[in-house]
């Protein structure tokens, strides 16, 4: 195993456009260990989600490297999963919740294999009353739990996930907030998220980076430094908190005064 989960180096996104190509990111470069968990913010249009499908080797980049666990990213990599923010279209409406999890696994594992990490999945993110629903039987928090055990059951490396709670009123997000910290508790898994809520990515996060300009690059970074388990009261009435949210609220600022 690798010191880094993710060496990313000098990469640049370049997108032809009809005018000739466009610089999406430039000269974006940073390290992700086993079992973080990093937040990504910035303005709309600094290439947050870009950045996201070439981590997960959804889109080539122009330039520099991206390494994960210690091979060159030339297309997805094996323990990468994505997880977007639109979930109602992400399940498939004829499949139960226990059988939309299990969609990945099909073909590659046995049926017992299969019962067992779809039923520990859905213990996880606290669907195992729901297995026989359908996604048409969900509130939204539901049917983002649901994609969550679909990704879980691959037992993943590294979770990408694009603004994953954005849709979801307040009270729902702060229980899926939690809903994800418990499960990087018990698998162990990274995660790498965009948001735009900056409550949420430092909440969530070990480390925060903000991508700006244009094209991006990351402009800043801070490591939260705030302790484990986390509480949706007091976490955010810690010193720290409050700190690293002045801090990266400044960094955010950059460039719009």
């Amino acid at each position: 195993m690798t010191a880094e989960l993710y060496a990313v180096d000098g990469v640049g996104v370049d997108l032809r456009t009809p005018g000739g190509p466009r610089a999406i990111l430039r000269d974006v470069s940073f390290d992700i260990g086993h079992g973080d968990v990093v937040g990504v913010v910035g303005r709309s249009g600094a290439g947050k989600t870009t950045l996201l499908r070439v981590l997960g080797g959804l889109l080539e980049y122009s330039c520099g490297t991206v390494v994960f666990d210690g091979e060159l990213v030339r297309g997805p990599p094996h323990g990468a999963v994505m997880v977007f923010q639109d979930y109602e279209n992400a399940l498939l409406p004829w499949r139960t919740v226990a059988r939309n999890a299990a969609l990945g696994l099909e073909g590659r594992v046995g049926r017992d294999v299969r019962h067992e990490r779809v039923a520990q999945a859905l213990a996880m993110v606290e669907l195992s009353d729901h297995v026989a629903d359908y996604p048409r039987h969900l509130s939204g928090g539901m049917a983002q739990r649901a994609q969550l055990a679909r990704a879980l059951v691959l037992e993943p490396k590294v979770l990408l996930m694009d603004e994953p709670f954005g849709a979801l009123d307040a009270i729902t997000k702060a229980t899926l907030q939690d809903v994800l910290l418990r499960v990087c508790e018990q698998t162990g898994a990274t995660v790498v998220f965009i948001t735009h809520d900056l409550d949420e990515a430092i909440y969530l996060s070990d480390r925060v980076m903000v991508l700006g300009g244009r094209p991006g690059t990351i402009t800043f970074c801070a490591d939260t430094g705030l302790p484990r388990p986390r509480d949706q009261l007091a976490t955010r009435e810690l010193p720290r908190y409050l700190e690293i949210r002045q801090l990266l609220a400044r960094a955010l600022r950059v460039g719009l005064e």
